[in-house]
């Protein structure tokens, strides 16, 4: 393992890297895992403050300046990047800083800064504040569950990602509040790599308004519709979800 970031490497081939959501970690790709180790070389982290990585004392850290010396630590020179939510972020600051490192981006239900937050997004993140800062938790990591999921996934499936969304309050929640990564400044204008944008039928309003806005934007950017997911569709329908993801990478 990295001193850093807790990972997992297998498989070889053409290298990918897999990126968690922020309401996950990396055991989010387990079952995506058998599929693309079969025929890549597949890296899958935690971020600090996810998983098994713990949260810094200090704010500053770069989540792409971790990536790179985990890249730099195995070998590997360039990388396809696959990234959920907040991995798709991360996925786009990896390009942005290191462009010669990522051979494309394949980005489901991605997270972007600087569009408008809609009512949707603002609902939630009031109504998880308002549920932490009364202590209860297991109320928190259930409005996740709901949220974030969408009508394909089944029991075991929600009890999974509670567990991961579980583990990652118990993490961040001791940190202060203000604890946080320094950010490149993102403009999807610029991002030059070949990409896939995938966006949900079942998703919140804002993630299908970022995925419009970056195939419309980035200069290789094509976007590709699932009118069945949620926001997580890899977790919802994960053999249809490693079809498409083995496609593209193809």
């Amino acid at each position: 393992m990295s001193s850093l970031l807790a990972h997992d490497v297998a498989g070889s081939g053409t290298a990918v890297l897999l990126l968690h959501s922020g309401v996950a970690g990396r055991e989010q790709w387990d079952p995506q895992w058998e599929a693309l180790t079969a025929s890549h070389r597949v890296v899958r982290a935690d971020l600090r403050g996810f998983g098994e990585t713990p949260l810094p004392t200090e704010s500053g850290w770069s989540d792409s300046t971790d990536l790179l010396a985990l890249l730099d630590e195995h070998g590997i020179d360039q990388v396809a990047v696959i990234g959920s939510s907040y991995g798709g972020r991360i996925a786009m600051e990896l390009a942005t800083v290191a462009p010669q490192r990522v051979s494309q981006l394949l980005l489901l239900c991605t997270a972007y800064p600087g569009l408008p937050v809609t009512a949707t997004v603002e609902a939630f993140g009031e109504a998880e504040e308002a549920l932490l800062e009364a202590g209860d938790v297991e109320a928190a990591v259930q409005l996740n569950v709901e949220t974030w999921l969408g009508p394909d996934a089944d029991q075991s499936t929600r009890a999974e990602l509670a567990r991961m969304q579980r583990r990652n309050f118990e993490v961040q929640l001791p940190g202060p509040d203000d604890l946080g990564p320094a950010r490149p400044e993102l403009d999807a204008a610029t991002i030059d790599v070949p990409t896939t944008v995938f966006s949900a039928g079942h998703d919140l309003d804002h993630f299908q308004h970022v995925a419009r806005h970056l195939a419309d934007t980035m200069p290789q950017a094509r976007l590709v519709e699932l009118p069945w997911a949620g926001h997580l569709p890899n977790l919802e329908r994960p053999e249809q979800t490693t079809y498409l993801l083995l496609a593209e990478l193809a």
